[in-house]
């Protein structure tokens, strides 16, 4: 059932994005090429694991068409990515793969981890932020 909602999910995003209307400079229409990406090691700690729960949870609610993607460090076959974000232990990014842009949120994610409406209202504000341009 969960993979259902997704999909659907998904599906929507996609044809909400695929309208040919004028909004070639809205932030919405520029959704589809901002990502969210955290990078980890094997071995995760509390924080690491609290800083996906809260930008997955925060990217549901707010910015269902940004994905997320979570990038093992230990993974060899990662360390191409790791090198182009300069990551070598847990980072948190936003970054536009049609512009090259990065944003490096791993020192606010650090700090407001154990607050949960701070870290969302704050991810909320970067993100925000970032599809302006």
């Amino acid at each position: 059932m969960k993979k259902i909602s997704t999909i659907l999910l998904i599906v929507s995003g996609l044809l909400l994005f695929s309208c040919k209307g004028n909004t070639q400079n809205s932030p919405a229409s520029q959704t589809g090429t901002v990502e969210v990406i955290q990078f980890h090691n094997e071995h995760r700690c509390y924080s690491c694991l609290e800083i996906e729960k809260l930008t997955k949870a925060t990217l549901a609610k707010n910015y269902p068409s940004i994905p997320f993607k979570l990038i093992n460090l230990d993974d060899k076959s990662n360390a191409p990515v790791a090198k182009q974000f300069e990551a070598a232990g847990t980072a948190l990014f936003l970054y536009n793969a049609k512009t090259g842009k990065k944003k490096n949120l791993t020192a606010f994610a650090f700090l407001k981890v154990g607050n949960e409406a701070a870290f969302t209202e704050e991810l909320k504000k970067y993100i925000a932020e970032f599809l302006k341009g």
